[in-house]
C-alpha cells in the first residue's frame, strides 16, 4: 500500500486531498449544525442551509488553491501548516457568516462560528491522521530499525525530527538519567528513565541506542556508553556541535544514506501476489543464509508465510546471528529450521532434504570476491561448482519443485575466475534441467548489490568515516547496481515464474560509474569532494589500478535473445549451453584437479569449456 501511495503522481495526491478537505467542509457544517439546534431531527437541511454549504464549498476551493492548503506535504506536516488550516476555518467561517447575512439564508447565526472550530479540529485530525498513518505504512514496508535515544535535550529531539522521516531507522524510545525530563512527550513519545531500555532490548524492541549528548565532556559520555555496554546492541554516538556545523548540520549528519538514494534510476516495484502464493505453506531451504543476499531472502520469504524456513549456512557465528533474527520475525505458525554444514557435502544435504521436506531450493550460498577467489582458484570451483551440483542433484533426487540459482553478471563472458565459475554454475542447472522430470531449475542473474558484504558501499562508507581518501581501482569503471531487497525479490520472483532452465535478469537501466557514485557518496555524507576544483574539500578520491580478473565494464547477456515475462522490468534470456557428454566431461576434470590440487588445471578447464572467459591482469582487459 506505502509503494502505491508514494509512487502515485503528486497532481493525483494534490487532488485527492483537496477533495478531501472539501468533503470535510461539508460535513463541519453539518456538524455545526447539529450542535447548535441540539438534535438531528431539529437540524434537517433546508433550502438556505444548502445554498451555505455551495457557497462555503466554492470559497473553501478558492481558500485551499490560495493558501496552498492541498500543495501541504504529509510527512512534513507542523505547525505551520496548523496555521494555514486555522487560517482557512476562520476565513471560511467569516464568508458563511457574511453569505448567511446578505443573502437571508436563515441558518442561526452561531452557526458559521461553530463550524469554523469544527471545520479547523476536523482538517487538522485528517492531516495529522494521514501523516501518522502513511508513517505506519512505511514502517511496515521497509523494516526500518527500532532505535532508543539518549538524551532528550535539543540535540535528542532534533534527532528524533531528523528520523522520523527515515526509511531505515525507526526511533521507538527516549531516555534520559534526568528525572525531571521523565513523563515529558516528544514528538509522541515519552521521555522514560535509561532502566527501560534493559526491557525493550531483551524483548527485540530496540536494536540500537544513540547518545544524543553531544555538549557532554567526553569522560561524561566514555561513562553513559560503559553504562549500556551490558545491553548488547550497537550504540552511535552523535558528533559534537563543532563536528556537526562543519559537515553540514545535524540533519545532514544523522540523515541515513538510503542505498536507493545512490541509485540513478526508480526502484523496481516487484512485490507481487505471485511471490506469495509461490511460497506460502511450502518448506523453503536457503543456503548462504547468513550471507547479505541469503539473509535478505530469509526476510522476504518469512512475509509469505512458508510453512518451515530451513537456514544452510557453513558459517557458524553467521548462522548464529541469522537464526537469532529470524526467529525474532518469524509469524506465528512458521517453523525454523538451521543447518551448519555445506554444499559441497553430499550427505549431509541428502538428509537435509529428506527429512525436511523441501519443496524449494534458493540457492545463494557462494564464494563471490573477485580478488580473492583468483587466489584461490581450487576453492572456488569446489564451492562454486562442485557445490552447486551436489545441492542441485540432491534437489533432484529429491523431487525438490524449484531450484533457484542465485548467479551474478561476472558470470557473462567472465574474465575473472569467481564469474567463470558461476557460469559454470549456471550450466550445471541447465544440464540438469534437460533429465528432470518434476524439478523446475533456473537462475537469476543481476549485478552489483548496494550495501552486500564486500560491495563497495560498505567500503566507501568505512573510507569516508576515516576522513578519506576513497579509493577506486580506475575512473571509468562501471557497474549495474540493484538494492538488496529488489535483488531478494527478483529471486523469489523467478521461483514463481520458472518454467524449467530460465535465466532472469533485471533491467536495472544504464550501469553506474564507479567515480560518480563514490562522489555521490561523499555529497550525501554532508562532505565535498577534495580535487583540484575544490583543493579545500574534505574527501579525496584517488585511482589505485585495476586488480587481477576485474573487468572495466559488466554485461548482463551472453546472447541477445530475450523474452519477456509477466513483469515488465524482469527478462527472460535464452541462452546456449553444453550437452550432457560436455557437461560430465568438464565436472570430471575439474573434479581430478581439485582432488590432486592442481590451481593450473583447474584455470585451463574454465577457459575451454566457459564461452567468452579470458582472463584480465592488473588493468589490462583482454
Amino acid at each position: 500500500m506505502y509503494r502505491i501511495i508514494a509512487n502515485m503522481d503528486r497532481a493525483w495526491k494534490r487532488r485527492i486531498l483537496l477533495l478531501a478537505d472539501l468533503l470535510v467542509m461539508v460535513v463541519s457544517l453539518r456538524l455545526a449544525t447539529i450542535l447548535r439546534m441540539g438534535s438531528m431531527g431539529a437540524a434537517t437541511p433546508t433550502r438556505g442551509w444548502w445554498l451555505l454549504c455551495a457557497v462555503l464549498v466554492a470559497s473553501g476551493l478558492v481558500l485551499v488553491l490560495a493558501l496552498d492548503i492541498h500543495k501541504i506535504k504529509l510527512n512534513a506536516f507542523g505547525g505551520r501548516s496548523l496555521a494555514n488550516l486555522g487560517a482557512l476555518a476562520v476565513f471560511s467561517g467569516y464568508v458563511g457568516a457574511l453569505a448567511n447575512g446578505v443573502f437571508h439564508l436563515g441558518v442561526a447565526r452561531m452557526v458559521p462560528v461553530i463550524y469554523a472550530l469544527v471545520l479547523f479540529g476536523l482538517l487538522a485530525a485528517l492531516h495529522l491522521g494521514a501523516r501518522e498513518g502513511l508513517r505506519w505504512l512505511r514502517a511496515r514496508n521497509f523494516k526500518a530499525t527500532p532505535v532508543a535515544i539518549f538524551g532528550a535535550g535539543a540535540a535528542g529531539i532534533q534527532l528524533l525530527s531528523a528520523l522520523r522521516e527515515s526509511r531505515e531507522i525507526r526511533p521507538v524510545a527516549i531516555v534520559d538519567d534526568k528525572s525531571g525530563l521523565h513523563g515529558m512527550v516528544i514528538s509522541g513519545l515519552t521521555v522514560q528513565a535509561p532502566a527501560v531500555l534493559d526491557r525493550l532490548v531483551a524483548k527485540g524492541r530496540v536494536r540500537r541506542v544513540l547518545l544524543a549528548v553531544p555538549s557532554a565532556s567526553r569522560a561524561r559520555q566514555a561513562e553513559i556508553v560503559a553504562g549500556l555496554g551490558h545491553l548488547g546492541c550497537e550504540i552511535q554516538t552523535l558528533p559534537g556541535y563543532s563536528n556537526l556545523i562543519e559537515s553540514g548540520g545535524l540533519v545532514e549528519s544523522l540523515r541515513p544514506v538510503l542505498m536507493e538514494d545512490l541509485l540513478p534510476r526508480p526502484g523496481v516495484d516487484i512485490d507481487l501476489p505471485a511471490i506469495t502464493q509461490a511460497y506460502r505453506g511450502r518448506v523453503v531451504l536457503v543456503t548462504g543464509a547468513g550471507g547479505s543476499i541469503g539473509g535478505e531472502l530469509c526476510r522476504q520469504v518469512l512475509g509469505a508465510r512458508p510453512k518451515r524456513l530451513v537456514l544452510l549456512e557453513m558459517s557458524e557465528p553467521a548462522l548464529y546471528a541469522i537464526d537469532r533474527e529470524i526467529r525474532k520475525l518469524a509469524p506465528d505458525g512458521v517453523e525454523v529450521a538451521t543447518v551448519l554444514g555445506s554444499v559441497t557435502d553430499r550427505g549431509l544435504l541428502a538428509r537435509v532434504m529428506r527429512d525436511q521436506g523441501v519443496d524449494l531450493v534458493l540457492h545463494a550460498a557462494a564464494y563471490k570476491h573477485v580478488p580473492l577467489i583468483e587466489e584461490h582458484v581450487l576453492e572456488g570451483v569446489r564451492n562454486n561448482v562442485l557445490g552447486t551440483r551436489c545441492l542441485a542433484e540432491a534437489a533432484l533426487a529429491a523431487g525438490v519443485e524449484r531450484f533457484i540459482l542465485v548467479s551474478t553478471d561476472k558470470a557473462v563472458r567472465p574474465t575473472n575466475i569467481m564469474g567463470a565459475t558461476k557460469r559454470l554454475a549456471e550450466l550445471v542447472i541447465q544440464d540438469l534441467q534437460t533429465r528432470s522430470a518434476k524439478t523446475r531449475f533456473a537462475m537469476v542473474r543481476f549485478g552489483n548489490v548496494l550495501g552486500s558484504s564486500g560491495s563497495v558501499i560498505p567500503l566507501f562508507r568505512e573510507q569516508i568515516a576515516n576522513g578519506g581518501p576513497v579509493t577506486l581501482t580506475h575512473p571509468e569503471v562501471t557497474r549495474y547496481f540493484m538494492t538488496i531487497p529488489e535483488a531478494s525479490r527478483l529471486v523469489l520472483l523467478a521461483g514463481s515464474f520458472a518454467t524449467g532452465g530460465d535465466v532472469f535478469v533485471l533491467d536495472m537501466g544504464k550501469p553506474v560509474r564507479i567515480a560518480d557514485m563514490a562522489r555521490r557518496l561523499i555529497e550525501l555524507s554532508g562532505l565535498t569532494v577534495r580535487d583540484a576544483k575544490n583543493p579545500q574539500g574534505d574527501i579525496e578520491i584517488v585511482t589505485t589500478g585495476m586488480r587481477p580478473g576485474e573487468k572495466l565494464y559488466e554485461e548482463l547477456l551472453i546472447d541477445a535473445d530475450i523474452l519477456p515475462t509477466p513483469h515488465e522490468k524482469i527478462l527472460r534470456a535464452s541462452e546456449g549451453s553444453l550437452s550432457e557428454i560436455e557437461m560430465a566431461e568438464a565436472l570430471r576434470g575439474l573434479e581430478r584437479a581439485v582432488r590432486d590440487g592442481n590451481a593450473d588445471a583447474a584455470r585451463r578447464l574454465v577457459a575451454r569449456w566457459v564461452k567468452g572467459y579470458h582472463r584480465a591482469d592488473y588493468g589490462v582487459v583482454a
